[in-house]
């Protein structure tokens, strides 16, 4: 099966890379809009899944699609991205020094109408962070295209997560050993030697 990939994320796109798996990306505006009675994890699995519909009219029978969206869980409260310099700087106020869950929904939708949606869950815990830590990390990243205002893989990351309970390809964007494991199961794997 030939897999394409629905995401402008270059973790995303670096992370099925180093995976070894060949890819093509298409790009399609979706509304990131989600009901309010949904939760947690339910967020995440709801939006990829919206995301992968949007592609199924031009799917080939061989191909299969991954859509993916992070968020960033402070107890009930999700952490979307980031407006501006004031929302990051509060966001990053409230995690600094407490645990928060991140979750990761994909959705892998295959052209001849199988489907498979979940999610992964990594608890992340914070150290205290001072005020100029975190105007630091947005004034040098400008994290507004990332979900809490913060990627692990950056600075923040590896000076601020004490530790975590979980995968931390989930906090990058995509929980690679759960995409591997279903897309073996989809038949959506390059043949090995």
């Amino acid at each position: 099966m030939h897999l394409i990939l629905a995401s402008n994320s270059p973790r995303r796109r670096q992370l099925l890379t180093d995976m070894g798996l060949d890819y093509e990306i298409r790009l399609l505006e979706v509304d990131e809009d989600f009901p309010a009675h949904l939760r947690r994890a339910e967020v995440a699995e709801y939006l990829a899944a919206r995301k992968a519909a949007a592609y199924t009219e031009g799917l080939a029978a061989d191909e299969v699609v991954l859509t993916a969206d992070t968020i960033v869980c402070l107890g009930d409260d999700v952490l979307n991205k980031p407006a501006d310099v004031a929302e990051a700087t509060a966001m990053l106020t409230r995690l600094q020094g407490r645990a928060h869950d991140v979750f990761t929904g994909v959705c892998l939708r295959c052209g001849d109408g199988r489907e498979v949606v979940f999610s992964d869950q990594t608890t992340v815990h914070f150290r205290p962070l001072s005020p100029a830590e975190i105007s630091h990390y947005i004034a040098s990243a400008k994290p507004f295209d990332k979900a809490g205002a913060y990627g692990a893989q950056d600075w923040l990351g590896m000076v601020g997560i004490a530790r975590l309970e979980g995968s931390y390809f989930t906090v990058m964007g995509l929980p690679t050993h759960r995409v591997w494991e279903e897309l073996e199961k989809l038949g959506a794997l390059p043949t090995r030697g």
